[in-house]
């Protein structure tokens, strides 16, 4: 037990604290705040506090716990709302009110509430680490696998179907004499990576319905992405799609230092909508965890690394998991403010040196494994994070820094953003490593995929060299063919990249969906080339019902939009046809 000897901020400064360790959680003060000491000289103690300081004062006390920051795992994390150090806030809400009090505490997993526990072994089996030993039925989408936590192995001397709350013992095993119980809840340190057999590289396509993103530049499960863009460009939205539509097992939204109506934006639109496959609520497999800028700023490091270590324990259990986090730039402030205040030597524009070694720590903990235990299973975790460059400077730390650990990048473009086109990314400085990983998912979806999306992106490329001439010389000044490509380049930006996410229909667009538009837009750029060749001009072309027809695919419910496709390609091969000019 220690006292404050001084404050600054988020900063208290512990004397008489010889035994304890780095990492350790501490209780501060009367109310008991909780911190985490960060370093140690003599029998001082630097104590990082993750809630207001206001109002301590030299001489009070600080509790060591003697743990580190861990994150409580079991069922009920599904469907939860979390602070950054996953106190459960619909607790906190029922236990102190719509203002919740400083330094209140309230469990990650409620400790009265009873799962069904159905065991998956027997007695005599040997079990060992991240082996399922039963199962319980969390939500409809989500069936929580409760597996052996790390580090313990034996004979399974009792177990027993029933209802269990997550501190009750639901099996016991023996091993050298010593005998185990194991709960339906497990610990785990945050900041340490959980084990696992092997680790592969990212394949199949984590299909998040937007089209930029599924056909244009894919993210494979297990991949890692980050989607940086200035005030207004949309990152939020981007962000809220893929927790949406993305179908994975487990989507975990992590709001870090964001908007608190934002959060509240997220938390209510995501108890009105269902997930497209099974039609359930969305709710039902999502986690969120909310560190809004009106909460501690310490904090925010902590509720990165309670969200992926969630994410890491749902991906032993053999799910694909996918994690968002809005923004990283957040976290990134929180410790360049920690660093001045601990008079670190800053690197460049003030943030700490190590900013860069701290975002690896968290993006690097993405990948599909092979699960400890058995029966054997693959999971994965795919990490997708916002920066916010101030004023749109990509060349800012934070963002080159992050660049260089992911492998897809989705670049939100001022002008697209005042524009009205969203999403705003930019497909002419967006990439993704990812596509050689999902061209098998593709080619039994769409067999012509790697074809029809580089067509796509030559003509969009081509239409960015051209613009230069445009400002020139005027679009009408071009060859006939250059109007035809600019044509066929605003079809692509406008009636298949554009994608409102406030639309019933186009808010979530299959991949079928998706290759079959682009795959007709571009049988209209064959037929009218053709049409060219013959003679025909290109206002014939520009005035087709086609045009039209293909402007209004994206609002075709999926129910008739095959049989509807089918339709316009005829229409267009008589249309476009009978408009050749006979020589």
């Amino acid at each position: 037990m220690g006292k404050i000897w001084r404050v600054s901020g988020p900063l208290v400064i512990a004397d008489e604290m010889k035994g304890s360790q780095v990492y350790e959680i501490v209780e501060i003060g009367e109310e008991g705040l909780v911190g985490e000491i960060i370093g140690l000289e003599g029998n001082k103690a630097i104590i990082q506090a993750h809630e207001d300081t206001l109002g301590l004062k030299a001489g009070e006390v600080v509790r060591g716990t003697g743990r580190i920051l861990s994150a409580e795992l079991g069922p009920g994390i599904v469907g939860a709302i979390y602070d950054g150090l996953q106190k459960s806030l619909l607790t906190l809400v029922e236990d102190t009110g719509s203002f919740i009090k400083r330094g209140a505490k309230a469990p990650a997993l409620a400790r009265d509430k009873k799962w069904q526990f159905t065991p998956r072994v027997k007695l005599g089996d040997t079990v060992s680490e991240g082996d399922i030993i039963g199962t319980v039925p969390e939500t409809n989408l989500i069936e929580h696998r409760v597996m052996v936590p790390i580090g313990i192995k034996g004979t399974v001397k009792e177990i027993r179907e029933g209802e269990y709350t997550v501190e009750e013992p639901v099996a016991r095993v023996e091993h050298d004499g010593e005998v185990r119980s194991l709960l339906l809840m497990q610990e785990w340190p945050v900041r340490k990576p959980r084990p696992y057999k092997q680790r592969f590289d990212p394949s199949g396509l984590l299909t998040t319905g937007m089209r930029i993103l599924d056909y244009m530049f894919p993210l494979a499960l297990g991949g890692k992405a980050s989607i940086p863009g200035g005030f207004g460009t949309g990152k939020t939205v981007a962000l809220q799609q893929l927790a949406r539509w993305a179908q994975t097992d487990l989507n975990i939204y992590v709001g870090c230092g964001e908007r608190g109506n934002e959060m509240a934006d997220v938390l209510y639109s995501f108890r009105q909508l269902r997930e497209p496959k099974t039609g359930r609520l969305l709710q039902e497999k999502e986690v969120f965890i909310a560190n809004t800028s009106n909460m501690p700023v310490v904090a925010r490091e902590a509720s990165i690394f309670v969200g992926i270590t969630m994410a890491e324990y749902f991906r032993d259990m053999g799910y694909d998991v996918l994690l968002v986090a809005d923004s990283t730039s957040r976290w990134a402030e929180a410790m360049r403010e920690m660093g001045g205040r601990l008079e670190e030597m800053p690197g460049e524009e003030g943030f700490p040196s190590y900013m860069g070694s701290r975002l690896s720590s968290f993006y690097e903990r993405a990948g599909m494994v092979k699960c400890l235990g058995s029966p054997e299973r693959r999971g994965s975790v795919t990490v997708a994070g916002a920066v916010s460059p101030p004023g749109a400077d990509f060349s800012e730390p934070v963002t080159q820094n992050t660049l260089r650990i992911v492998d897809a990048l989705y670049s939100l473009d001022v002008s697209l953003a005042n524009k009205r086109h969203f999403p705003a990314i930019s497909w002419l400085t967006s990439y993704s490593l990812y596509a050689d990983a999902v061209k098998d998912w593709w080619d039994k979806i769409d067999p012509g995929w790697v074809d029809t999306r580089a067509t796509a992106l030559r003509i969009l490329q081509q239409e960015a060299e051209l613009e230069e001439i445009v400002r020139l010389v005027g679009p009408e000044a071009l060859p006939e063919g250059d109007k035809l490509l600019l044509l066929v380049a605003r079809m692509i930006r406008e009636d298949f990249l554009q994608q409102s996410a406030y639309h019933e229909v186009d808010t979530y667009c299959t991949p079928t969906k998706a290759g079959l538009m682009l795959k007709t837009i571009i049988r209209f750029y064959e037929l009218a080339q053709e049409m060219l060749n013959s003679g025909a001009g290109i206002e014939s072309i520009r005035s087709s019902p086609a045009v039209y027809k293909i402007s209004r695919m994206k609002d075709i419910a999926d129910e008739v939009f095959e049989q509807r496709v089918k339709e316009l390609w005829s229409e267009m091969e008589e249309s476009l046809i009978a408009r050749k000019r006979v020589p």
